[in-house]
């Protein structure tokens, strides 16, 4: 498990964007492809912070001994991190807004951390917790997010 909260980690990533991209200027293009994905990142982020204060079960990624109930629904049915990737789409939206594909890297390295630190203990933890109800759950919706996931929701 990381020692940094994710959030942290991510707005640490946002700094290090802007230093390494510190002379770039957004264009018009660039700020509409950043403004498209803010949004949807927000959204999925609240719907899936919202579900969880209804269960009544922990957001704190660094109190895994906490969860007190399985999410699965809202956001959560869709990706079994949203506020995981919610971070990840809004450090892409600031690279966007930046017009930056090395401000990409931070962004890449969080997901990389998340996806092989945080994720795996979350999980570990989760399985230990529901059991046999967490593995159905993690055969039914992707980590992340699928091609399916996205054709479902376009199809809406």
């Amino acid at each position: 498990m990381l020692r940094i909260p994710p959030p942290v980690l991510a707005l640490g990533a946002g700094a290090l964007q802007a230093l390494l991209s510190r002379h770039r200027h957004s264009s018009p293009r660039s700020r509409v492809f950043a403004g498209l994905l803010l949004p949807v990142c927000l959204a999925l982020d609240i719907s899936s912070l919202r579900a969880f204060r209804r269960r009544q079960t922990t957001i704190n990624p660094m109190a895994l001994d906490s969860v007190n109930d399985l999410v699965t629904d809202s956001a959560n049915a869709l990706t079994r991190n949203p506020m995981y990737l919610s971070l990840a789409g809004l450090l892409v939206a600031h690279a966007l807004w930046r017009r930056s594909a090395l401000a990409l890297l931070p962004a890449a390295g969080v997901v990389l951390l998340l996806d092989r630190v945080q994720i795996p203990a979350e999980e570990a933890a989760l399985e230990r917790a529901f059991g046999q109800r967490y593995r159905r759950y993690q055969e039914q919706v992707p980590r992340w997010i699928s091609g399916r996931t996205i054709q479902r929701l376009l199809a809406r």
